[in-house]
């Protein structure tokens, strides 16, 4: 159990949990080394007893650790301390959309439009990188105070795919999200974050989710095949371009969703432009295979119109005069309030304006522009490598490109530090997963090899034994290295004198891949059950698929009789049961 001031690694120091979920924690840290704050992330115990779970989250992690972008949360490293696995990833202070939404209940067109343009340029990196999320939805999108979005969750969302319908708090904590064929229980893909972007963006419009039940498989029964609701039928205010966006993000075919989030990204650049805000429905190509016809039919139970005027005006005339001006002088005072405390800051704040592409300028060119539109440029620039831009111009700016912001918001320019460089360090001794995230982090191409080891040395099976590429050599963006751990070689144990039962062995075997044969001897001179005898010597090495015999135990039989003239007391017989193999599934 991680605990206040712990040292993880002996080098994070833990301050506090921000936040608990059904397959990690997170927690605040110290980073003793570079001397920053980090948000630490440690794979609950339960899960981390399980191997094949541990090894998918740590390659799953290494994977997003690949992405470089502003909106996604950057992670630093992967490691494990004592049995506890962890990711050690840029901590980001604010809160995330679920907080917002159930604070403001729901937000402005303008707000939307610019928190998804920066979810789905994003989106878009990781998608152009084969990088499926798999788990988007408000909780896992953070805000800061300035309103810049950031991504979490890619690699521990990959990892637990697997096993998240299995467990109850996760999956229905997600399954509001899930594309119909991911409720139906097939595979992820590009078009599978398409449609949580979808559902997402609704729900920022709204303050509500579209499908909602009991339980999980209620909501995900209505994902398949109850039709998505027409938000201009509840806020009718909403452009129509808008509602054509969540059509096609949303669409239960996916062959009528956006390719990719590049593609919803494209369509949100211009979908607040004048000549966009009336445009037709967008009608979809392919069938969605529900009745889309949703109208509601009224019957003669409905209440007589005419009746309830009839009421009302009767009430009217019986009211008091005198609470009649108290309701004038009141609805009087509530107009000037509601116009002093609500429209008046709204007619006098600055407008939004649209931050303008000005990537692959150069910074003299970028700041005239943006200041010529009424923006503050920050004179502090901010660096990061880059092989698409020259070294010196701008990538991107922060807030990004694209976004609505009020006129005189400070601008940070992002720049070209041109192509990364790295000298490779000699990391022999070194644990492969924290070389492996540093070196891929920097865009290295690494992949990790065993190696026979021809010492006596006793390696750790993640130490970095050899390298490709020498110290003091420099290599760039896209270039390849490998690190060669050992190959450990596995030995058999001595398992007559260290007392193992038939059952333990049985189970070793059939983990490491071995065929057991079982022989009982008669003999009074051990317990019925104790294994005399194994035919591999202890320390010999184990191969896959070889037989492994054990001689047990078996009480002996009095055969003596009056008819037998022999004496069989003191003759021992070896039976050999042929059915008693176990193999390696």
């Amino acid at each position: 159990m991680i605990v206040k001031g712990q040292l993880v690694d002996d080098r994070y120091e833990i301050l506090k949990t921000i936040g608990e979920g059904g397959m990690a924690n997170v927690y605040l840290a110290f980073d003793n080394i570079l001397k920053r704050q980090v948000a630490i992330k440690v794979l609950r115990g339960d899960l981390a007893t399980d191997e094949k779970f541990v090894r998918r989250f740590q390659r799953e992690a290494l994977s997003a650790s690949s992405l470089s972008h502003h909106n996604i949360v950057q992670i630093y490293g992967v490691g494990e301390d004592d049995g506890d696995y962890y990711i050690v990833m840029e901590y980001v202070p604010g809160k995330n959309l679920k907080q917002l939404l159930k604070k403001r209940e729901r937000l402005t067109v303008h707000e939307v439009v610019d928190i998804m343009l920066q979810i789905t340029s994003a989106m878009g990196a990781a998608h152009d990188n084969l990088i499926i999320h798999r788990d988007l939805k408000p909780q896992n999108i953070l805000i800061k105070d300035d309103g810049e979005i950031k991504i979490t969750d890619f690699g521990i969302a990959m990892a637990l795919n697997a096993t998240q319908l299995t467990q109850t708090n996760s999956a229905m904590g997600s399954v509001h999200y899930f594309p119909p064929e991911q409720a139906n229980g097939k595979g992820a893909t590009l078009k599978s974050d398409v449609y949580s972007l979808g559902i997402m963006m609704y729900e920022l419009l709204t303050g509500v989710l579209p499908f909602r039940g009991d339980n999980a498989v209620e909501i995900a029964l209505k994902h398949l095949k109850e039709p998505f609701p027409n938000i201009r039928d509840e806020y009718p205010e909403i452009p129509q371009s808008i509602e054509n966006i969540l059509k096609t993000a949303t669409a239960k075919n996916p062959k009528n969703r956006y390719a990719s989030a590049n593609e919803m990204h494209d369509d949100l650049v211009t979908c607040l432009d004048k000549d966009r805000l009336n445009e037709p429905v967008r009608k979809l190509k392919y069938s969605e295979g529900i009745l889309e016809d949703n109208s509601v039919v009224t019957n003669s139970s409905d209440i007589d119109n005419s009746l309830v005027s009839q009421i009302k005006d009767d009430t009217e005339e019986k009211k008091n005069k005198k609470i009649i001006i108290l309701g004038i002088v009141f609805g009087v005072l509530l107009l000037l309030l509601t116009f002093v405390f609500v429209f008046l800051p709204i007619l006098t704040e600055p407008d939004d304006i649209k931050i303008p592409d000005v990537s692959n300028y150069t910074v003299a060119e970028a700041e005239k522009k943006l200041k010529d539109l009424g923006f503050e440029v920050d004179v502090d620039l901010k660096q990061e490598p880059s092989k698409e831009i020259e070294e010196g111009k701008v990538i991107n700016t922060s807030p990004s490109i694209g976004r609505f912001i009020k006129e005189g918001t400070k601008i940070t320019l992002i720049v070209s530090s041109g192509i990364s460089k790295v000298v490779v360090e000699d990391y022999t001794g070194k644990n492969y997963i924290e070389v492996k995230t540093k070196l891929e982090l920097s865009g290295i191409a690494v992949t990790v090899e065993e190696k026979d080891v021809s010492d006596d040395k006793k390696y750790d099976e993640q130490e970095i034994i050899d390298q490709s590429v020498k110290a003091g050599e420099e290599l760039t963006e896209d270039d390849k290295i490998t690190l060669y751990i050992p190959k450990v070689l596995e030995k058999y144990p001595d398992i007559v004198k260290e007392g193992w039962t038939v059952e333990e062995t049985e189970k070793w075997a059939k983990e490491k891949g071995i065929v057991l044969k079982k022989e009982y001897q008669e003999t009074n001179d051990y317990d019925e059950g104790t294994i005399i005898d194994q035919s591999r010597a202890k320390d010999s090495v184990i191969t896959k698929g070889a037989t492994f015999k054990i001689t047990i135990a078996k009480k002996r039989v009095d055969t003596s009789s009056t008819d037998d003239k022999t004496n069989t007391d003191d003759k021992e017989e070896t039976k050999t049961d042929v059915n008693t193999e176990t193999k390696s599934e």
